[in-house]
């Protein structure tokens, strides 16, 4: 189970100068995880998450699962939010690493399944 126990906050003075981004707001590091915020347009939040170890190819190592990334938005403080990780038109595709990518929404989604709902399926 990932808890936030698990999760240190990364000082802002302690970032990478060569990484910066003037959205980024927080870092995260756990023994098996990097996790940053970004600050994105219309109170959207973006959480890029990576395993912190790379693979004999310098890549970041792949293999995050599902359940693995709503642990690690709870734990960063996310719990009680809706996010989504998109899947883009071939045309818009940009895969230059293997990070993982939830946007945070401000307000719930109106088709997200809840778990009130009385669904048979």
């Amino acid at each position: 189970m990932i808890t936030s126990a698990r999760f240190i906050s990364i000082p802002k003075e302690k970032w990478p100068q060569k990484l910066y981004d003037p959205k980024r707001v927080a870092v995260w590091l756990s023994p098996e995880f990097l996790v940053q915020q970004i600050a994105e347009e219309n109170g959207v939040i973006r959480l890029t998450i990576n395993l912190n170890y790379r693979n004999g190819n310098g890549r970041w190592e792949d293999g995050i699962s599902w359940d693995e990334l709503q642990q690690i938005k709870n734990a960063v403080g996310f719990s009680e939010y809706d996010a989504v990780e998109v899947y883009p038109k071939a045309s818009d595709l940009v895969n230059v690493a293997n990070m993982r990518h939830l946007w945070i929404l401000p307000e719930p989604l109106p088709f997200a399944w809840r778990s009130d709902d009385k669904r048979t399926d």
